[in-house]
Order: C-alpha cells, then structure tokens, then sequence
C-alpha cells in the first residue's frame, strides 16, 4: 500500500499545508478495491473508451466575456499522449504512472474573486487526485511546496463539470499575474483516457460563496478545538483530583483515584462517541465524596439500545457546575483488562518476515524463504452485514447481532492456518473500506472524503461505535483462542500510513492533534477488545517514511508518535506498537543508500533503510518505551525496493538495496521484524515492481524468483554472506560494516 503521492522522480516533501477550501463539488465516491490482496485501483473501469460523442457540456454557472480559457502547452506532457481536439479542447491518454502538463501562460491577470477552477471532461475511468502547481512562470520550474491536492475525476461517458475552490492557494502562492502557469498532475495511473476542455477560472456562485463561509466556521472552531486538545495534554492537573487507575474486570469495571478538593465533584464516564472537551455537561456521573476513591461498577450496561461494554470508555473527574461541568483531571482509559485464556505470547523466530501474505501465492515460499512472520489484509466492511444471508455466519455484540460472510471469513482461516502450522506470527492490517452498504454508511467518518482509498471508523454515535467494536470482537474472538483452530492473529496493525491520512485513512484536513485523538480512539478499541481475549496482543500504528518532513497535506511520522507517547502519559500508557514504512527515498530507485534526505541524526527529514539506525536509537530511548520500561514493538510492515523492469541491472539493484538493509537490520536490536512489501509484483501498483517474484502474468517467467527472491531467502542462513557478495560492487563498498552511529 503505497503512498499515492509519490514521483518517480523522487517524493517530493513540504510542511503540512491545510487546504480548507479545495472541494471538489460533486459527492464522495467510495473508492473500489481492484484486489482484495493489496491496493485500491486509482482507475474504474467505466466502459468503453468514451470517444468523441454528441453530448453537451454543462453549461458554465457564470460566463463572462472577461473569462480567459486556460490552453495545454502540449510540448510539456509527460507520460501523456495529448491532442488538441479543437481550440481549448484535448484528448489525453495516460502513458506511465506520473503524468502531468503545463499549461501555457496566462494572457492577463486573473480577477481576484476568480478562485474556482473549472473544466469539462468525460473520462473512461477514475482519475483519483488532481495535483496543482502554481508555477511563477514556465521556466521557473515547480515544487511541492507550491502545490495542492485536490479531488479527482470521477469516470463518465458523458460531459461533466468538474470544480473546486483554490482560494486559498492563489493568495498563498501569490498566483494569477500575467505569465503565470499552472502545472496540472492527473493522479498517479497510465491507461486512461481523458477528454477535458473549458479550462477556465471564475467567481463563486452564492451557495459557493454560502459552503466557503461554513467551511471557514468550521476551520475556526476545529482550530480551536486543536488549541484545546494541546493545552489539555499540556496541563499539569493536581494530584488531589486525579483518576490513577482504572481496571476492567470480567463483570466489574474499578476506577480509583483522588479527590480532596473542596466542592461538588463526579466520576464522569466519557465513551468514544463523546469528546471529552467539547462536553459542557457530562451524562455519565458518580458522586465522590472526599478523599480517595475506589468505585467498582458493572462492566456491561443497557444504554442506547445497546448493551455497552464499559472497557471502551475513558473516566474523568469534573467539577460540578449549574450550566457547564470544569474538567480538573486528565481523563483515563482501562489499562488492565482482565482475559478470559492466556494464550502465550509469540515473537518471530527471526527478523525475515513477508508483507500482505494471501491465498493465491505459493505457499511453499513460506517454507523456502524461511519466513517467520507475516502481515495481512483484513478489509471487513465487505464481509459484514446487518442482516443475514444463506451463507453468514451471525456474531453477537452489545445485544445486537451482525453477520460475516463466511466464504471470506473462510479465506482468512486458511490464510492463517497456513500461517499457524509454521509457527509464523501475523499482524493483521485493519482496513475500512468507504462503502455504500449499511456496514459502510455506518462505519464511513463523517469527515471522509473521497480522495482517500480508506476511511478512518466512524466512532462519533452509539450505533457506530458499537458496528466497529462488533467487527473488532469477531476478528478477536475468532483467531485469539486456545488452540487457534481457525490460525491466530497475534497482534493488530490498525488501518494504514497514518501519517498520509487524507490518502489512506481519510477523515478529512485536520489539525494533526485532532486526527491523532481520533486514531488513539480506534487504537485503543482494538488494543481493549482484544485484551480481552489475548492478554499480550498489541496494535501497531502505521507510518510512511516521513520522519520530520511531512508531505503535503500530511503530518510528519515523529511527531504522531510523540503525540501517541504523550496521550498516553495523560490518559494512561499501553502497549502499542510502530509498524513503520521505510521505503527508498524514490520509491522507483532501489540504491537507497543514495537517499539525500535520510542522515543519521534524530531530526532526519526521512527514515529509509539507509538510516534504520535512527528509528532503532528512537525505540530503545526510555521516554518512547511502554511504561518507559519496556521497549515497544518495532516492525518494519511493508517495504521494499523496486526493480524498474526485469533487466539484469535493476534486479541487481534491487537485490542489493534489499542487502544493505538487512545487513543493517540483523544489527540493530530497536527493530524487531520486517515484512517485504510486496511478495509477487502487482499491475496496480503504480508501476512499481517491489516483489520477490514476477508479475503473474509476464510472457516470458510468470511469478518468476528474483534475485531478490534468493538474497531473500539467503538472508540469516549460512550461505548469506556468498550470496551477498556481488551486491557490494552495486553498492560500492567493500565490506559490511555500514551501522552508523546516529548524532
């Protein structure tokens, strides 16, 4: 699961940059997985190429004489086969996995109220992200720094408009002199055809104008609510009003604490769907009295139709007000959580591990590779329902029952079996997938938005939260058992690169602080569930490569994880864990050694397997470890380099970056497992060819090995070294000794 904002020239990296206004005005479209194994395709078939046909354009909302139609430097295209149709209108086929053309020159400055970008297209599949760059003039050249995301184009046979507000960029980027361009970038997928003219900017209609203001409310009060979030992790509450523990039990939930202040005071109980700090009134109340407090109270209750499991919640301690209750604690979450077996803990054997395993592949490979664990899919929103079928198999949750499909639950059975009988240990990858079934209105945030190919859990009502606890408690209960009849799943990986949200676990621009609150809300229903029935599970958060320089539209992979270390300093400590990403600088070039932006220093821009010893040095420092004790988890879950076709070249190069880092990996005891991202090269993976083996379909050796494959399996055996060797020369060293020590 790649980034989907990657070049083959390399990613390019800037600050966070919140782009209130981009919106593109049509609904969200769920995105549709090409393969259940791996990735959301970014083009949808839609039929036949659309041609030239009769149908007419929508018309423009607000013509003007003054309107200057924006035209294609044709002679600028890349990876695009473009011809001007007639005046302002092109027909264009994507011909690689970057393509992008400028536009030419405006004539005149654009009026300063023309903020929306428009065009009309029709388009044979799905083109899933615009990226605009704001180019002073064609030769000054662009980047990333100066450029947007905005949503992409949906698939149609007919004429269609297509829009979206760039205010803010135009007066960000001071753009819409005279011989100013634009470079516009059509997603990241060859082998579409798009058909686009019109291309123009204008002024806003009323009900834009009317969206414009809400959504600029909106931004104010979520920046306010981030302010607060910061000064509530912040705040040094007295030790005379504090909650120091809170146990579930398997019937009883025991909250203790303090309370020695003078005043009227409540234990207040906050589920996930109520956020702690825009409550003015708390529901939830249990009286204290002076002193300290031990409360012991039933586990389950019957609340909104639903009998709720108590363990879920977080408890705080309030100052009782007529018309607004103060918060005067951090608030708590159970961090011992009492299971029903003890099912013993598993790490891998070794440090070799496999990404995204499935059905469908040689399984001997596990075998071969001498693979020792493993990370998988599991997309359940597809497999769930409301209602049962003649083929579902029903799993009852807080007096309510849901039902699997049990031909893919099956699937995952054998998946994990095979899995079982090695001894391999499995993280499972948690994916929510945007849905228009009753599982996915349900469980799609309200905040999604269609550029992302997941969607974070919607846990902002009962129903909601009680959907994804049910998956969750199926998903545990079925494959943490004794005697793992149906293979077990160790330790969960919940959803996918965080850090790149709006692409792979979307809930809309946020402030870094609020989307972090929302994803520990995830984590810890997963982490509290599934304690239940495995008392040594982890959860694993997911992470891109980008360590201190976010992308953009992104947050920086380091400061989620001092975010996740300081709520749980204030809401109590458990045991999650890093599942990082450390790709190539260029995902395309496999020689990252060469990786510009990856130094051995703390505040590296990147960590890349050129610099591993930087993500090592931070899991062995005392304040990142659980309970500053005990060294949290670290695997490197999906990775790989690329091969950039089957020549005799880049298969070295391929196999030698794999070399470099596992010679630095058996050395550095901060990092614990790493799985190869991918096993077999996939077709909708943007181009990329990461796999162990061959696309399973090339003419000449389908699924073929490698030589990745056998430095692979070479890798901690004794032929290691003879295997190795010639990769030095690729490399241009002449022995291993590559560990550097991190400033």
């Amino acid at each position: 699961m790649k980034r989907v904002d990657f070049k083959p020239k390399g990613i390019l990296s800037a600050g966070v940059f919140w782009q209130r206004s981009v919106a593109v005005c049509r609904k969200a479209v769920p995105a549709l997985m090409v393969a259940a194994l791996l990735l959301a395709s970014c083009g949808k078939d839609n039929g036949d190429d659309p041609g030239p046909g009769p149908n007419p354009p929508d018309p423009d909302p607000t013509p003007t004489p003054k309107t200057e139609y924006l035209t294609f430097a044709t002679k600028t295209a890349n990876q695009i086969s473009v011809k001007e149709v007639s005046t302002g209108e092109y027909e264009m086929s994507m011909t690689g996995t970057d393509p992008y053309i400028f536009t030419n020159s405006l004539e005149r400055t654009n009026p300063a109220d023309s903020c929306i970008l428009t065009f009309q297209y029709r388009c044979d599949k799905e083109i899933s992200f615009l990226q605009l760059f704001f180019a002073s003039t064609p030769s000054s050249g662009v980047s990333e720094d100066r450029s947007v995301k905005v949503d992409g184009i949906p698939a149609s046979q007919t004429w269609k408009t297509w829009k979206a507000n760039v205010s803010e960029s135009l007066v960000k980027f001071a753009w819409g002199k005279a011989g100013n361009c634009l470079r516009v970038d059509f997603g990241d997928k060859s082998g579409i055809k798009l058909y686009i003219k019109g291309i123009h900017f204008r002024g806003m209609t009323e009900q834009e104008k009317q969206e414009a203001e809400e959504e600029e409310e909106n931004s104010k009060s979520e920046a306010a609510f981030e302010n607060n979030l910061k000064t509530y992790l912040s705040t040094l509450y007295p030790s005379s009003t504090s909650v120091t523990s809170v146990e579930a039990g398997l019937t009883k939930i025991t909250v203790k604490g303090n309370c020695s202040a003078s005043g009227s005071y409540s234990l207040c109980e906050i589920p996930p769907y109520v956020d702690l700090l825009k409550t003015t009134k708390f529901e939830f109340k249990t009286a204290l009295t002076d002193g300290t407090f031990s409360k012991e109270m039933d586990r389950y209750v019957e609340r909104d139709g639903f009998k709720y499991d108590r363990t879920l919640s977080k408890w705080a301690i309030v100052e009782n007000g007529d018309t607004k209750d103060k918060l005067v604690s951090h608030a708590r979450y159970a961090t011992e959580i009492a299971s029903t077996q003890q099912l013993p803990a598993a790490k891998p054997a070794s440090k070799k591990g496999l990404g995204g395993y499935h059905l469908g592949g040689p399984e001997s490979d596990l075998d071969d590779l001498g693979i020792t664990s493993i990370t998988m899919n599991v997309s359940f929103v597809g497999m769930m329902s409301l209602s049962p079928s003649g083929n579902s198999i029903a799993h009852e949750y807080g007096g309510k029952t849901y039902y699997f499909d049990k031909g893919s639950v099956e699937n995952y059975d054998k998946t994990l079996q095979a899995a079982q009988k090695r001894n391999i240990v499995v993280a499972a990858i948690l994916l929510v997938a945007p849905s228009s079934s009753e599982v996915g209105k349900l469980l799609l945030h309200p905040d999604y938005t269609s550029r992302g190919i997941y969607t974070m859990p919607n846990m902002t009502n009962p129903e909601s939260v009680n959907c994804y606890a049910a998956a969750l408690d199926f998903l545990a209960s079925r494959y943490c058992q004794t005697g793992s009849p149906y293979g077990r799943i160790h330790h969960w990986i919940m959803h996918n690169e965080v850090d790149a949200g709006l692409d792979w676990t979307n809930m809309g621009v946020k402030p870094i602080t609020i989307y972090t609150d929302t994803y520990l809300k995830s984590m810890r229903m997963c982490y509290n569930i599934a304690r239940q029935y495995d008392p040594n599970t982890e959860v694993f958060a997911s992470f891109t490569h980008s360590w201190t320089e976010a992308a953009s539209d992104s947050y920086a992979s380091r400061d989620m994880l001092d975010l996740l270390r300081k709520f749980g300093t204030a809401e109590g400590d458990f045991q999650w864990a890093v599942a990082y990403h450390p790709y190539p600088q260029d995902l395309n070039d496999a020689k990252t050694w060469n990786d510009n932006k990856a130094s051995f220093n703390m505040n590296t821009k990147l960590v890349t397997f050129k610099n591993l010893e930087v993500l090592s040095a931070w899991a062995k420092k005392s304040e990142n470890k659980y309970k500053k004790t005990i060294k949290r988890s670290v695997w490197l879950s999906e990775n790989g380099t690329n091969s950039r076709t089957y020549a005799d070249m880049y298969l070295k190069e391929q196999a030698a970056g794999f070399a470099y880092a596992w010679k630095k990996l058996k050395k550095l005891d901060g990092i614990d497992a790493m799985q190869w991202h991918n096993w077999i090269d996939h077709p909708e993976e943007y181009g990329l060819r990461i796999g162990l083996r061959k696309f399973p379909n090339d003419p000449d050796d389908p699924m073929g090995r490698k030589l990745v494959w056998y430095a692979y399996q070479a890798a901690g055996t004794s032929t290691e070294d003879a295997v190795f060797e010639p990769y030095k020369a690729v490399i241009g060293i002449d022995n291993w000794n590559i560990i550097q020590e991190v400033q």
